[in-house]
């Protein structure tokens, strides 16, 4: 299932962006530190009570002309509207309830969705009356919060997570396997879409952004059912001038929540990008299994010249992060390899739902120290006492030390690699837990 998405919206200088990395920093869900993932300003994972969600940022807008805020306000409400499933509607308390507050309030009230109004800058009781100002905008009890100070995040978050939909049970097939088409617009989703269904049902253009909808499209092949799931294209943030493509982001990244497996496609003749980059680094954040098609191999100029072997070594160094995924060179355009692409996603889904007994962990683990010893920090040496799988999809472990401020990131990698040399986890992000235990306690 998805996880619901804020849309986090108001008129310029409210302090929506201050409170998008104030959740942020303070909230997080589980971050991976591995160094080279990069994660796009727009939309920040979060989580808070145990209930996960994905807030986006709407803020940004360039302002020459009042009527220029009031198109901006109507198109940023518009995206909340169309697609959040909660609303958190930013104004100033300080500055108290302006023209601009009142137009959106005016958009949001006919909206079918859930709205948050948090009273922004009440970082002084002084300054508590100022919120009942904006119950005149009709959207409920406002809440005040400071976010430069961290100040009521809580109560706001409180309100936020109660007006959440309920979790619809998921009815999908057991077996079923869910495949999001991702990267950027142009490089050819749709065109592998209808190229491995062998027929037109999504259309196909050379023109970036005409798949606005995430569209799922089930199949069985060999027998196995698969479900494709044909996002819009993302685009850099400087670059989302309609509000339709800003709302095609938000898609894309739900649909990648609903995905077991990510197509990751680059387009040859361009090479990774930066885009590129954040958009896989999102999907593995989100711990879904990756295949990245290097797609349009068939006119890559340098394909005689330069091998495959060389582009993937460049393909590496650049996307860091995602060593572990195969790598795929096709042409939608032509069928070549199209074939493989099921294959691959049948080989990752099965790689992300292998369980490892604990006894053979703690095998691995024992050879491990014997090659490369724990580090040592200020005359203290980390000491790994227990190792256990707590879940698969992707795989995640839990590893018991004496002192987890010992357990530095290289040697993390060391024990990753370890994993991965002896049982594969190909296609599949990896997610480490490093807990403290007392030596006595395993004993």
């Amino acid at each position: 299932m998805s996880k619901p998405i804020v849309a986090i919206v108001g008129r310029p200088n409210v302090g929506k962006s201050t409170l998008f990395n104030q959740i942020g920093k303070k909230q997080m869900s589980i971050v991976d530190d591995m160094p080279g993932v990069t994660r796009d300003r727009i939309y920040m994972d979060a989580n808070w009570l145990n209930h996960e969600f994905t807030m986006i940022d709407t803020g940004g807008i360039e302002i020459e002309s009042e009527d220029k805020i009031l198109n901006s306000m109507r198109a940023q409400a518009k995206i909340a509207i169309d697609e959040a499933d909660v609303i958190l509607f930013v104004v100033d308390g300080r500055a108290g309830l302006t023209s601009a507050d009142e137009e959106v309030a005016k958009i949001l009230r006919n909206a079918n969705k859930p709205v948050i109004v948090a009273v922004n800058k009440i970082d002084s009781t002084q300054l508590d009356m100022n919120v009942f100002e904006f119950y005149n905008v009709g959207l409920g009890d406002p809440i005040g919060i400071s976010a430069s100070n961290a100040l009521g995040l809580g109560d706001l978050l409180d309100a936020v997570t109660a007006a959440f939909p309920k979790v619809e049970e998921d009815t999908r097939d057991e077996d079923e396997i869910r495949i999001a088409v991702i990267g950027r617009p142009n490089v050819g989703k749709s065109s592998l879409v209808n190229a491995m269904l062998g027929e037109e049902r999504v259309i196909v253009s050379d023109i970036p952004g005409t798949t606005r909808d995430a569209i799922d499209t089930q199949f069985i092949k060999d027998g196995i059912k698969f479900t494709l799931i044909d996002t819009a294209g993302m685009r850099r943030k400087n670059k989302i001038d309609e509000p339709v493509e800003r709302y095609s982001v938000i898609r894309s990244l739900r649909a990648i929540d609903r995905a077991d497996v990510v197509l990751m496609l680059i387009e040859a003749p361009v090479g990774v990008t930066e885009q590129d980059k954040k958009i896989a680094g999102y999907a593995h954040e989100s711990g879904k299994g990756c295949v990245i098609v290097v797609n349009k191999w068939d006119i890559f100029p340098d394909k005689h010249d330069r091998s495959t072997n060389r582009f993937t070594d460049d393909l590496r160094e650049q996307i860091g992060f995602l060593q572990y995924a195969p790598v795929l060179y096709a042409s939608a355009l032509t069928g070549q390899r199209v074939n493989r692409v099921t294959e691959l996603v049948k080989f990752v889904a099965e790689q992300q739902s292998m369980r490892i007994q604990t006894s053979v962990l703690n095998e691995l683990i024992r050879d491990a120290i014997s090659v490369n010893p724990p580090p040592t920090k200020k005359g203290k040496q980390l000491k790994i006492l227990f190792m256990t799988q707590a879940d698969i999809c992707p795989p995640r472990f839990i590893i018991f030390v004496n002192e987890p401020d010992l357990f530095h990131f290289s040697y993390l990698r060391f024990i990753e690699n370890q994993l991965r040399e002896r049982y594969g986890f190909e296609g599949t992000p990896l997610k480490f837990i490093i807990r403290k235990r007392k030596e006595e306690e395993d004993n």
